[in-house]
C-alpha cells in the first residue's frame, strides 16, 4: 500500500506534519489503524533503528523521528484501543535511584514504542517500590533497569531481588543497560538480559518476549 509506505519514509525522515496528514488519510480511506501503526509507524522506525545500530544516523535523528511517529500515534491511540489490539509487551522502563542520566534509556523507550511495546517511562532516580509498583500496577512482561554509575549499578541487584521476593519472576523479565554494565554483572546478579546499546536493546526485548 504506497500510502503506509509514505508513512514509513515521512517517520524516517523525522517529517511530523506530513506523518500527521498521511495518518489521517490513510484512515480516511479504511486502512485499519493496526496496519497504518505496522506498516507505516512501525517500519518507519524499524528502518531508523538499523541505521542508528550501523552508525549510519545518531541520536538527534532518531529523536526527530521519534517524535514524528508520536504525532501519527497520537491519532492512533484511541482507535487501536477500540478495536482491542494487543500490544507486543508492557514494557517499564528507567534509571536507577541515584543516577540522573536518561538519553540512552529514553531512546530505548522511543525505538520500543517504535517497534510496537507499550512503554511506561518512569524516568530518572527510580527507587526499588517504584519498579515493583508499575510493575504490579500495569501487569509488566519486562523492566529494563539503566545505569551509567559504577556507584549505582549496585542498585540493580536489589530490584531484581525485590522482583524475586515479591513472586514477579519469572513472568517479569529483566534486563539492563548503561556504560558501566558488561554481560557478566548482567549474569551475576540474574538479569535476563544486558544490551550494549537502544538498539541491541530492542531486539533482545523482541527476543525475551517473543518465545
Amino acid at each position: 500500500m504506497e500510502i503506509l509506505d509514505e508513512i514509513a519514509i515521512g517517520v524516517e525522515r523525522g517529517d511530523s506534519a506530513s506523518v500527521r496528514t498521511l495518518t489521517e488519510k490513510a484512515l480516511a480511506q479504511d486502512i485499519s489503524a493496526e496496519e497504518v501503526l505496522n506498516g507505516g509507524l512501525v517500519a518507519g522506525m524499524n528502518v531508523i533503528g538499523e541505521k542508528f545500530k550501523n552508525n549510519e544516523v545518531f541520536i538527534p535523528e532518531v529523536l526527530v523521528s521519534a517524535k514524528a511517529m508520536k504525532t501519527g500515534m497520537e491519532l492512533l491511540k484511541p482507535l487501536l484501543a477500540e478495536a482491542n489490539v494487543e500490544s507486543k509487551g508492557k514494557v517499564i522502563i528507567g534509571t536507577v535511584k541515584g543516577d540522573l542520566h536518561d538519553i540512552g534509556k529514553n531512546i530505548v523507550a522511543m525505538l520500543l514504542e517504535g517497534a510496537g511495546f507499550e512503554v511506561t517511562d518512569l524516568g530518572t532516580d527510580v527507587s526499588k517500590e517504584k519498579f515493583l509498583e508499575f510493575a504490579e500496577k500495569e501487569n509488566a512482561d519486562l523492566v529494563g533497569m539503566s545505569a551509567l554509575l559504577t556507584t549505582t549499578m549496585t542498585y540493580m541487584r536489589e530490584i531484581i531481588e525485590g522482583i524475586e521476593s515479591a513472586s514477579l519472576k519469572p513472568k517479569v523479565k529483566v534486563i539492563i543497560g548503561g556504560a558501566p554494565i558488561t554481560q557478566s554483572y548482567a549474569d551475576e546478579i540474574k538479569a535476563d538480559g544486558y544490551a550494549p546499546d537502544a538498539a541491541s536493546a530492542v531486539d533482545l526485548v523482541k527476543g525475551l518476549l517473543e518465545k
